[in-house]
């Protein structure tokens, strides 16, 4: 088992949600913290909520803007010299029927979860190589392994996440790469509201599922736990988790499953 103590972990998406219970979670441990994130307001007010804030920096970041990772990535190694673990948990989700989603949303879709994922895991991949080891932590969901009604671009964003991550594993584990995927149910966070409606706009509105999802905090120390473990996938939520079992052996019961549940 890897530990984390005195190891320098980068969180995106660090400002509210998983991401923020996460840096309040890894602030109890010896390790220096990087948050990131588009708020840089909220993520202060996540560093002033750790325990301790004397080896936590911020470093706002904005996943649209791809040609600026290597800039980023940089100024993130300046910090403390290194970067350890990269936890990849920035994104955005959305609610919208295929019919009627505009295309500029699904190219939103991809240019923030997965190509501004993709984007920010290069830049940080020399600095890897020459240390000679990192630890991708790639946030996607269940929905990366299985699709739903009204998530068509994020699903498929995600689904790619996992396609792209696996191949940085098999192409880089020579060079003590690790790669944890990590696919999260239902949580009890903003992702609903936040989410991407047809034209763009968010939703604004939560939805029950995630409201009746697991809490932030419980997420954020199952994702520790898988991180220490150095797991190459793990699973994270409630009876939704069955879901990716179904998909693997038994595709067409899921999908009369995820229809009957009507999700939105």
């Amino acid at each position: 088992m890897a530990s984390i103590a005195g190891k320098t972990i980068w969180i995106t998406g660090a400002s509210s949600g998983i991401g923020r219970s996460l840096a309040l979670e890894l602030s109890k441990y010896p390790c220096n913290l990087i948050l990131s994130s588009r708020k840089t307001g909220e993520l202060e007010s996540a560093k002033e909520a750790c325990r301790g804030t004397e080896n936590i920096s911020i470093l706002p970041l904005d996943l649209k803007n791809h040609d600026q990772m290597e800039m980023v990535a940089k100024k993130a190694i300046s910090f403390y010299g290194k970067v350890d673990i990269l936890v990849n948990n920035a994104g955005i989700s959305q609610r919208s029927l295929i019919k009627d989603t505009d295309m500029t949303v699904y190219k939103q879709l991809i240019d923030i979860d997965y190509l501004g994922t993709v984007a920010l895991s290069k830049a940080i991949l020399p600095y890897f190589l020459g240390q000679k080891s990192g630890h991708y932590v790639t946030v996607t969901s269940l929905m990366g392994k299985f699709g739903s009604p009204y998530r068509s671009g994020y699903c498929g964003a995600k689904h790619a996440l996992h396609g792209f991550f696996d191949v940085m594993r098999m192409e880089h584990e020579k060079d003590g790469i690790k790669v944890t995927l990590v696919c999260p149910g239902f949580v009890q966070t903003n992702v609903a509201k936040n989410a991407l409606t047809a034209d763009g706009t968010p939703q604004k509105t939560d939805d029950t599922a995630t409201q009746n999802g697991i809490s932030p905090e419980l997420a954020a120390q199952k994702m520790i736990k898988a991180i220490t473990k150095e797991k190459f996938e793990v699973n994270i939520g409630g009876k939704e988790i069955s879901g990716a079992y179904l998909k693997r052996f038994f595709p067409k019961l899921l999908h009369k499953v995820v229809l009957k549940s009507q999700v939105r």
